[in-house]
């Protein structure tokens, strides 16, 4: 089966950085380089409570960032219409940022074609 796209559901424990604006941002910029992608913009919300949302628009699709800092954990999405973006170069990519101790990915195949 073939699909229009490929999201990554991406889990990081026990992760350092989530209270930092900048490197999430800075993060989120790289993973989209390494992976191939194609940025159009990028946007880091930080809250009171020192979590932060960001999310990186690119032609492709995007990659969203969620931190809870208190628990050492961000839920990350990348999803991507592309079949030329290695999805994979961009998760290695966040875990030299975010150093987490444990990850988990779940890869869901979107819009499929029978």
């Amino acid at each position: 089966m073939n699909s229009l796209g490929r999201h990554y559901l991406v889990e990081l424990w026990e992760a350092q950085n989530l209270d930092r604006p900048d490197i999430i941002e800075e993060a989120l910029v790289e993973a989209v380089r390494a992976s191939g992608g194609t940025l159009l913009d990028v946007r880091v919300v930080p809250f009171p409570n020192r979590a932060a949302s960001g999310v990186a628009i690119i032609a492709e699709s995007h990659v969203t960032i969620h931190t809870w800092p208190e628990h050492g954990y961000a839920a990350v999405d990348l999803f991507t219409c592309s079949e030329k973006m290695d999805a994979e170069a961009g998760i290695e990519t966040l875990k030299k940022y975010f150093s987490p101790q444990r990850i988990q990915i779940a890869e869901i195949r979107r819009g499929l074609i029978p």
